[in-house]
């Protein structure tokens, strides 16, 4: 038996206005994306904008529905669409935003489990880790080089 340390680094900024002009920017787009999402049930909104290496810039909100496993989070309606739209153009920078109607989201909100691991998926496929930045609605953002690093010991189609 041998025991291994698994670690992830992360910056951690005070607010948005510490991040780059671009990264300024892509939050931004994530904000309005944010605000088109469709959360009638949890109150929870999400947004996502995807930087591609070809300059264009893919969002997406979360879509809910009555049927609850049937909605879809922000990240994956971002990441498909830029799939659709933009087969095999790789991905830069994630930038996920998030707020409620119900609290304040006062702390940086990560992508979920299945986000994860459907995000972990285009980047192995494109031999090149892109940047992960996110926030709550207001606060501090953090920002990771790899979505990799937000998933250690991911599932991939080595397995199968």
């Amino acid at each position: 038996m041998k025991e291994i340390k698994v670690s992830a680094t992360a910056t951690l900024f005070n607010d948005v206005s510490e991040l780059s002009s671009e990264d300024q920017m892509l939050m931004n787009k994530a904000v309005e994306a944010r605000k088109k999402a469709y959360a009638p049930y949890s109150k929870f909104s999400v947004g996502a904008a995807l930087l591609l290496e070809n300059g264009e810039i893919v969002l997406g909100s979360n879509q809910e529905n009555a049927a609850y496993p049937s909605g879809m989070c922000a990240e994956r309606v971002a990441i498909w669409k830029a799939g659709s739209e933009f087969p095999g153009e790789k991905i830069k920078k994630l930038v996920i935003t998030a707020s409620s109607t119900i609290s304040k989201v006062d702390k940086p909100v990560g992508p979920c489990g299945a986000c994860r691991q459907t995000l972990s998926e285009f980047e192995i496929n494109q031999k090149e880790p892109f940047e992960v930045i996110f926030m709550g609605e207001v606060g501090e953002v953090v920002k990771t080089a790899s979505l990799l690093s937000l998933l250690p010991f991911s599932f991939d189609s080595s397995y199968l």
